[in-house]
Parts: structure tokens; sequence; C-alpha cells
């Protein structure tokens, strides 16, 4: 047998081979079984992010890390986060959960959730239930009850909207007490 009629088989048989794949739909059945299988876990999570100077912006823990990449959406247990600001520590945050949603634009803090802002002259504490976050605005909200403690006050409020880049705060139904410095 002539070698030039081998290697004509071999290429007929490849091609037909081929197509019969390719047509047939295991590719497709691949590129499917491939993209479902983006999902990720990991334990005892250690994150340090800079901005584009180089500076610290953000410090987290958490325990345990779950993150799916097809819907963007990511979840945490025991979080403990610190935000900077130029170079100190601007706020905390703690919850024994979190979620993320949209490549975490949006992040739900629940089950013991504690933030503090620092301020000049001490630090204003908010404990509730449940605390959304935007990390990219630095603004947070919750329509759920929260503990207010600062130097000057304690108070109750249901709910709060609050800008940490300029320190506005909005409290609906406070009940509490206010002692300002004299």
């Amino acid at each position: 047998m002539d070698t030039k009629v081998l290697y004509v088989t071999a290429i007929t048989l490849a091609a037909i081979s081929g197509g019969y794949y390719y047509y047939s739909g295991s590719g497709k059945k691949l590129e499917v079984d491939a993209g479902s299988s983006m999902k990720s876990t990991a334990e005892n999570v250690n994150l340090t992010q800079t901005n584009e100077q180089g500076q610290l912006t953000v410090r987290a823990k958490v325990d345990r890390l779950e993150q799916d990449m097809q819907k963007q959406t990511s979840k945490l247990e025991n979080l403990n986060a610190s935000m900077y600001k130029d170079g100190k520590v601007d706020a905390t945050f703690t919850a024994h959960l979190a979620n993320g949603y949209e490549d975490n634009t949006r992040v739900v803090l629940s089950q013991g959730v504690k933030a503090t802002k620092m301020l000049q002259n001490g630090q204003l504490q908010l404990v509730t239930n449940e605390l959304t976050g935007f990390p990219k605005t630095r603004e947070i909200e919750t329509d759920k009850t929260v503990q207010v403690s600062s130097p000057q006050a304690e108070f109750i409020s249901q709910g709060l909207k609050a800008n940490l880049n300029d320190g506005q705060y909005e409290f609906f139904n406070i009940r509490g007490k206010y002692e300002p410095n004299s």
C-alpha cells in the first residue's frame, strides 16, 4: 500500500470524525459544562486592597467565602472589614454574614452587624440586624432598627442612610438622648 493512500485515508477519517463530533452537539455540551462550574470557595481569607496611588483602602478578613462568577454574587461568613482614608482606619464593619451582588457593588450585611465610623472626638457606632453598603460610593443604608452611640448621643433609629465620604447621616423616627458639647 502506498503511503500517499494512507495519508489521504487518515485525513479523511479525521475530518469525518471531527465533523461528526462538532455537528452532533458534543462540542456545545462541553462549553455548557465548563461554564456551570464557575463557583469558588475559600476559607480564612485575608484581603488587602489599595487604590491607584498604592494607598491602603480596604483590609478585610472572612472565615469563609463562596463566589459565583456567573451570577456575580458572593457570600462571606464572619466578616471583619476596615476601610481606610488617608492611611488611617476610617470605618469598620463586622457581621456574621455578608452577601455581595452585582460584583460586590451592593453588599448586604446581616446577623450581628456593627459599623463604626471614626470621628475627631471619638467614634460613631451603629448596631443593627441588617445593613446594605455600597463600597464604591461609600454609602450605607437600612430600614431596620439601629442602635446609635456617639460621644454626644445615644439613640435608636428606625433606619438610616449615610454617606461615609462627607459624614452626612439621615436617621428616621429617633428615640433617645442627645448631650451637646459645652
